[in-house]
């Protein structure tokens, strides 16, 4: 059993600890996830507030070898190192216009990313870690998912599973694996200045 990995963060304001909790390992224990852990995952981020309750998310996982090393085949190499070992791979998706029409929703990627959160925040209440990664091959990504750039921006990859601890990962990922700190609450939120 690895030691577990202790969390400093320390919040400058009153805070739910689920937000201090929440951090992106590198590291998963390949064990499987439940399919009601899978489903609840995706209710979660289904709630997500959207622009005009559009919901223009769309998550694509994988749960099997096969399907978890194709997703892995997009990464850049260094998250090929340690993400193959997450029992949970999925790309998400924000479609770019409002229903089946032509009209741009340029709040997409806003909405995505709450779906993200909600779905990140859900994992730490069941146990479990997510992972999101920039890292990835735009036209591979595209490829493996069959969707057209027109209609779909490819957000980001995602990992999910339980955290499994220093030793399997690479030395160059052990000195990264602890939750990271934040910037000071002054630098992320203002006054509005007088007009």
């Amino acid at each position: 059993m690895s030691p577990r990995i202790e969390n400093s963060r320390l919040p400058e304001h009153e805070v739910d600890a689920v937000f201090i909790d929440r951090w992106s390992p590198r590291s998963f224990l390949p064990e499987p996830l439940a399919q009601w852990q899978i489903d609840s995952l995706f209710e979660a981020a289904r709630w997500s507030p959207s622009c005009f309750n559009e919901q223009p998310w769309e998550f694509v996982y994988a749960v099997t070898e096969d399907g978890r090393q194709r997703i892995v085949q997009t990464l850049v190499e260094k998250n090929q190192r340690w993400a193959g070992s997450a029992p949970l791979l999925m790309y998400l998706l924000a479609k770019r216009t409002f229903g089946g029409g032509t009209r741009t929703n340029r709040h997409a990627p806003f909405d995505a990313g709450a779906a993200w959160m909600a779905l990140a925040l859900q994992a730490r209440r069941l146990g479990l870690y997510a992972h999101a990664m920039a890292g990835f091959s735009q036209d591979k990504a595209y490829q493996l998912l069959n969707v057209d750039r027109e209609q779909y921006a490819v957000m980001c990859a995602i990992a999910v599973g339980r955290h499994g601890g220093l030793e399997p990962l690479a030395d160059e990922f052990k000195s990264i694996e602890a939750p990271n700190s934040r910037k000071p609450f002054t630098d992320v939120a203002r006054w509005l200045s007088a007009g």
